[in-house]
Parts: C-alpha cells; sequence; structure tokens
C-alpha cells in the first residue's frame, strides 16, 4: 500500500487467504484500491474494503462484477485511460497475462498501473510476460518499478531483468514471487543482478516498509 498526505493506495487486495500477509483485513483501510485484473488473488477483498469506504478502480469488466455484489464508488476504466483519484493520477497500461471473475467469467484484459503520488511516478507491472513496449511505459520516467518476477504464471527473473532494461526505473521492488511453491524466488538474487544494471533493488519480505 502506498500512503502519502493526501491519503493511500492499495493494489490488488489479495488479504484473506495469502499465505504470507501479516496485516489482517481488519486494519486496512486505503482510500483508493486499484485492481489490475480480476483473478481471486487480485481482486481479493476488494468488495470488503469498498464496503468500508475505498473507492475501487479497475477495468470495466472488473468494476461491473464488483457492482454486481453491490460496490458503488467505483470506476471502470480500459487500457491508456487516465483518472485522477483524491489521492494520485492511475493510468493503466497493457499486460500480457489472462484475466478471469471468480465466478469464472470473463474479466476484461489484464492491465498494469502507472501511480503518480507526490511527484513520483510508480510503475506496477500486474502480472505479466515479458513484452517490447515496456520500453514506452519507461519513456514515461519512472521512479520506482514494482516489477512481477515469479515465473509460472508470469515472466521469471530473467525475463524480469530484461523488463528493467527496457523500463530503466530510477529503483524496483520484485512481485508476484514466494507466495506458493511454484513461484518461488530468490528476490535479493534478483536485485542483485538488477543493481549490476544501476537499478537498486528492494527485495522486500512481507511487513516490510519503504520510505521513497
Amino acid at each position: 500500500m502506498f500512503t502519502t498526505l493526501q491519503g493511500s493506495i492499495l493494489i490488488d487486495p489479495f488479504l484473506q487467504g495469502n499465505p504470507v500477509n501479516l496485516v489482517p483485513l481488519e486494519e486496512i483501510d486505503p482510500d483508493v484500491v486499484v485492481i489490475t485484473h480480476g483473478h481471486g488473488d487480485h481482486f481479493g477483498n476488494a468488495l470488503e474494503l469498498e464496503a468500508k469506504g475505498a473507492q475501487l478502480i479497475s477495468s470495466v469488466e472488473v468494476i461491473g462484477y464488483a457492482t454486481k455484489h453491490g460496490a458503488k464508488n467505483v470506476i471502470g476504466m480500459n487500457i491508456g485511460g487516465t483518472f485522477q483519484s483524491k489521492v494520485g493520477k492511475v493510468k493503466f497500461t497493457p499486460a500480457w497475462h489472462s484475466s478471469s471473475l471468480p465466478d469464472g467469467s470473463y474479466g476484461g484484459m489484464p492491465m498494469g498501473v502507472i501511480i503518480e503520488l507526490d511527484g513520483k511516478k510508480i510503475y506496477h507491472s500486474g502480472d505479466t510476460a515479458l513484452f517490447s513496449d515496456m520500453g514506452l511505459i519507461g519513456r514515461a520516467g519512472i521512479d520506482l518499478a514494482f516489477v512481477c518476477c515469479g515465473d509460472f504464471y508470469t515472466m521469471g527473473v530473467e525475463d524480469a531483468l530484461e523488463a528493467v532494461k527496457l523500463i530503466r526505473p530510477g529503483a524496483l521492488v520484485p512481485i508476484h514471487h514466494s507466495t506458493f511453491a511454484a513461484i518461488n524466488q530468490d528476490a535479493q538474487a534478483f536485485c542483485d543482478q538488477a543493481e549490476a544494471l544501476g537499478i537498486k533493488g528492494y527485495p522486500l519480505k512481507p511487513g516490510e516498509t519503504l520510505e521513497f
């Protein structure tokens, strides 16, 4: 979760059922929740957080599902779209993955997201394979990139390093790894290799924070 003086933004609120989550749902109260795609380990507890007052921002399809299940404070967008939330600007980017909702229905296109907070541009890759247009995303001037590297369901470390070369962020945080056995990775080794490219890596563990 990103916290600024304007409020807080949480991306992909997979809390309950997450084997590495350390914070109870009752203690999470973001102002904005961004959902990159419909899979259950990303949609997560979006409905419960919206009921507590969070604004949900996602694709039209994901928001349509949320609305059918009672959500009212919602913004449905699409890839390339931008919305100025109360906390920061949200812009969706492409991601190469799949997307279905918890009931099995179509979840729209999967997405990554660029969020502008306090003058910083943060890129969250979402779940994705490597693709060359990450170079275009990098042209936005990314200060901090959250890059998936778990392999099996998304790009692994080797492709994630190629992604980092295209994005050229000021710093990075490895994501979507080591939650389950199939996606176990050595995040520190990934960051070491990224630092050899001149990009600082922060292999955050569950419960750790980063002031940026």
